[in-house]
């Protein structure tokens, strides 16, 4: 590579397919799973190593995921090791496995946050997409244990054109549940999602959802955040200009730090078998954690440090003044052209013609 990538790229969050095997059949399935055991998982001992390894790279958040991670018999041993290494360990899990011994381990194992997907405000719409009848009502009643076992609990949901219009009656539910936080995902064609390619909303209905998700920022009593959207922190900014605000920590918190994709940046997937990714939609092997060490993988990988400098960055994204704060989806990016550094197809912005936007000098925040 000609030009340098940019330094100061610190880990912050890790989510880690620790199985990929689940009870579900979900129709958007990044990973495709099936209930039948993978052949390939990585063993105990060589997960307690990795945990080693990323705490030495730096402490962050370390999503344990599946499939379904509840289905590894070990998963508390993992996660209560993650804790005494001083790594906030967080679950997602469909919720359905849950009950009130299940939720008694993950609390004296340190797990301190549990997402669920609710991808519907009712069984109808939920069930059909995860295909298993009763699966809403067992997440439902999962989240109420949480609930009264005092675990913070968030909502994750997959936007596609089923549910768009949805959206405001899945995110009351979350707040009637008492959700800590509620993160849309705006569905990438990978996995079995391949399938469900047109089921993308488009780039306009897109660009009016996230403007409404900002808009109820300030009316809902928990957090929102937009997961696989990167244009949000984009539109953030917008809407903060517009209304004469500095966007800082002390007024926007985290909003304020983060950005949109954070792929091989301050955030990587390792799979269940040990290839890391810079996401677990952008299906690109980075590393192998089973020949090199995690460190190794993080700090040397020619995919990672190709992501890291936005001068590479192609098209209207390349140009973009917001290229910091949002970056487009570098998933859907890949998934839509091959190039993982293209630009971002579900966007209607159209950014400055300035051709030093996208340079390593020039900051947009």
């Amino acid at each position: 590579m000609e030009k340098k990538a940019e330094k100061g790229n610190q880990l912050r969050l890790v989510a880690w397919e620790i199985t990929r095997s689940c009870n579900l059949n979900c129709v958007h399935c990044r990973a495709a799973a099936e209930k039948d055991p993978y052949p390939g998982e990585l063993s105990t001992a060589r997960c307690l190593k990795l945990l080693d390894e990323i705490r030495e790279v730096g402490r962050p958040i370390v999503i344990l995921t599946g499939g379904e991670p509840l289905l590894r018999e070990d998963v508390f041993k993992l996660a209560r090791y993650g804790t005494e290494l001083g790594l906030r360990m967080v679950m997602a899990t469909n919720g359905t496995l849950l009950n009130p011994s299940v939720i008694q381990e993950m609390k004296e194992s340190g797990i301190s946050r549990v997402s669920i997907s609710l991808d519907g405000p009712t069984a109808l719409e939920h069930d059909a997409f995860r295909k298993v009848q009763g699966a809403f009502d067992a997440a439902i009643a999962g989240i109420r244990l949480l609930k009264e076992q005092d675990v913070e609990f968030q909502i994750n949901t997959t936007i596609t054109r089923h549910n768009a219009h949805l959206a405001e009656q899945i995110l009351e539910l979350a707040v009637n549940l008492g959700a800590a936080a509620h993160h849309l995902f705006l569905l990438v064609p990978t996995g079995r999602a391949r399938e469900m390619v047109n089921q993308e909303i488009e780039a306009a209905e897109y660009e009016r959802l996230l403007h409404w998700f900002y808009g109820m920022r300030d009316k809902v009593p928990l957090h929102l955040k937009a997961t696989c959207a990167p244009h949000y922190y984009r539109i953030l900014r917008q809407e903060a200009y517009a209304k004469g605000e500095k966007v800082t920590i002390d007024t926007y918190g985290l909003d304020a730090v983060t950005r949109g994709c954070l792929g091989g940046t301050a955030f990587c997937f390792i799979g269940y078998d040990g290839i890391v990714q810079p996401c677990g939609y952008l299906e690109l092997k980075c590393g192998d954690v089973r020949k090199d060490t995690f460190q190794e993988v993080w700090k040397n990988s020619d995919i990672f440090a190709k992501l890291r400098d936005f001068s590479l960055y192609k098209g209207k994204c390349g140009r973009c003044e917001y290229i910091r704060v949002c970056g487009g989806c570098r998933a859907r990016a890949f998934e839509e052209t091959g190039d993982f550094l293209a630009e971002e197809p579900l966007c209607v912005y159209e950014p400055s013609k300035k051709e030093n936007y996208g340079q390593p000098g020039q900051r947009h925040s």
